[in-house]
């Protein structure tokens, strides 16, 4: 090649020029190697496998529901759990409570709200004229119990959504009641405090939802019982306004 080629290609930019390999060429410098980020298609392949994994347990009946729950290894919670705490109650229930995580009890039984604050749901239940598995389905946000009774993490609550929502879809409620801040928020999709969301009439989808305190803090914190009765007051006034509609 000219000097005067060479120099005009260097001008418009378009050097080095190269050369094949062969027994005249001159050795040139390897061009950088392109590196692919594999971390793309990892991540579409994670967001696929949880779209199908949400879209099998939307179409799930009781008995497949219950079976995708005790076999669950979704999050790191199965590891230490005795069994899954899947709910208990009327699978047509108008009163859904919501609460936030298996305790040692209820780990160990299998049944939600079994020890001390199962016995003081029992009786606030009762105060308005209602008892579990009549009328009443109750379970928690996540499935398995956390270890050292410690609140449920985020990404466990994520992770056992879907048979939350499912089980939410198969029972069809009136009205859900959501014991304690984790479930509040978890099922509201808010950072509000309990204090906030109290006494007033949310949803979940078009399901009316009601906030109180967890029994457990309420076995800590005796004077705010006086809150969660009205509370309860507020659930069934407006539970007898949705039947009468």
């Amino acid at each position: 090649m000219s000097q005067r080629r060479k120099e005009i290609l260097r001008e418009l930019g378009l050097t080095p020029i190269w050369r094949r390999r062969g027994d005249n060429a001159l050795s040139e410098p390897a061009p950088s190697t392109l590196t692919i980020d594999q971390s793309v298609p990892v991540v579409n392949a994670t967001i696929t496998a949880t779209n199908d994994r949400e879209a099998q347990i939307s179409r799930m009946d009781w008995a497949q529901l219950k079976a995708a729950v005790a076999g669950c290894t979704a999050c790191p919670l199965c590891q230490s759990r005795t069994q899954t705490v899947f709910g208990v109650g009327d699978e047509q229930a108008d009163w859904l409570f919501i609460g936030e995580g298996p305790g040692a009890k209820e780990d160990e039984i299998g049944e939600p709200f079994v020890g001390q604050a199962g016995k003081l749901l029992d009786n606030m239940l009762r105060a308005i004229q209602l008892q579990r598995g009549d009328r009443v389905y109750i379970t928690n946000i996540v499935k398995c119990r956390p270890p050292n009774n410690r609140n449920p993490e985020p990404s466990e609550a994520e992770q056992c959504h879907p048979y939350l929502a499912r089980q939410i879809v198969l029972i069809k409620p009136k009205l859900i009641v959501a014991l304690g801040k984790i479930a509040a928020q978890n099922l509201l999709h808010t950072n509000e405090s309990i204090a906030n969301l109290r006494g007033k009439l949310h949803y979940y989808s078009d399901i009316p939802l009601i906030v109180t305190y967890h029994p457990a803090y309420l076995l800590r914190a005796l004077a705010e019982k006086a809150k969660a009765w009205e509370d309860l007051c507020f659930a069934k006034a407006t539970m007898q306004s949705l039947l009468t509609q």
